[in-house]
């Protein structure tokens, strides 16, 4: 493993392997990312698209958080047993959910972190209004994964065509994520970076991890940093700025009466004729 990451260095090869799907070096990326944060033991922490979990046991484990553990295409009851066997029973809570329909009350938690994830839902316009409803103001979220150094030109290079699949779309810069949150004012951003040499880490993991991976392997050695990489933001919550309720049905009914549905009643379907 990689001594850039001694906190990851602790855990044995065989479990990193078995409980981080292949996407992403799941562990260095959560060390990279908790470098920048603040938090403490005791902590409400949401880990949003956490895959097989092994960031929430990370968290749990390296900072003393309490962590709930929501992912949408990961079954909480296989989660639960990696939680049971890390010895994390009470203190990471597995959960199936979308991350657009989050079962939780407002300003539950002190943080929320995506994991290589944040691409499949956080790039909306309208999303960070509603996530931040979950976190205390003062508090942190931030999200770590795969990302651009600079913008990837159009025509696409030669050598990431292989590789460019539709999600790619929603790879951007530190600076983009910068733009793309602090224009709302719902955060202030403490952190905008990118991974020093990360396209390195990113074909050091591929390696061990799916070395048959030529095509990805290849592209991001081809690139050799100009394009792909890893991208950190730490924003926090700013306490006073107004958040929107059209998406939040907790408040969306007393807050805006006008904007809620009325329960439904029958109505006559036509007119009656003479």
């Amino acid at each position: 493993m990689n001594p850039r990451f001694p906190r990851t260095q602790r855990y044995h090869p065989e479990w990193i392997a078995a409980n981080v799907g292949g996407g992403a070096p799941v562990l260095a990326l959560t060390e990279w990312l908790g470098e920048a944060l603040d938090l403490k033991p005791g902590m409400r922490v949401l880990d949003l698209g956490c895959g097989f979990a092994a960031s929430s046991i990370f968290l749990h484990r390296e900072y003393g958080v309490q962590v709930w553990a929501v992912d949408l295409w990961k079954t909480a009851t296989e989660n639960f047993q990696r939680i049971r066997d890390a010895g994390a029973v009470d203190h990471v809570f597995p959960l199936h959910a979308d991350a657009r329909a989050l079962p939780f009350a407002a300003e539950f938690f002190d943080a929320v972190v995506c994991v290589d994830s944040i691409i499949y839902f956080g790039t909306d316009d309208l999303y960070l209004n509603y996530l931040a409803n979950f976190v205390k103001p003062g508090g942190l979220i931030a999200h770590v994964g795969a990302g651009l150094v600079q913008d990837v030109p159009d025509p696409l290079p030669d050598h990431l065509r292989l590789l460019w699949t539709q999600d790619c779309h929603a790879l951007h810069t530190p600076a983009w994520w910068r733009r793309h949150w602090e224009r709302t004012g719902i955060v202030a951003v403490e952190t905008a970076d990118g991974l020093p040499d990360g396209w390195k880490h990113w074909i050091e993991w591929h390696e061990w991890i799916a070395p048959d991976n030529h095509v990805e392997i290849n592209a991001i050695r081809n690139d050799a940093g100009r394009h792909l990489g890893y991208v950190r933001v730490v924003g926090r919550r700013v306490a006073d700025v107004k958040l929107e309720p059209y998406c939040w049905p907790d408040t969306l009914r007393t807050m805006h009466p006008a904007l809620s549905v009325p329960p439904y009643e029958p109505k006559p379907l036509l007119r009656e004729t003479a």
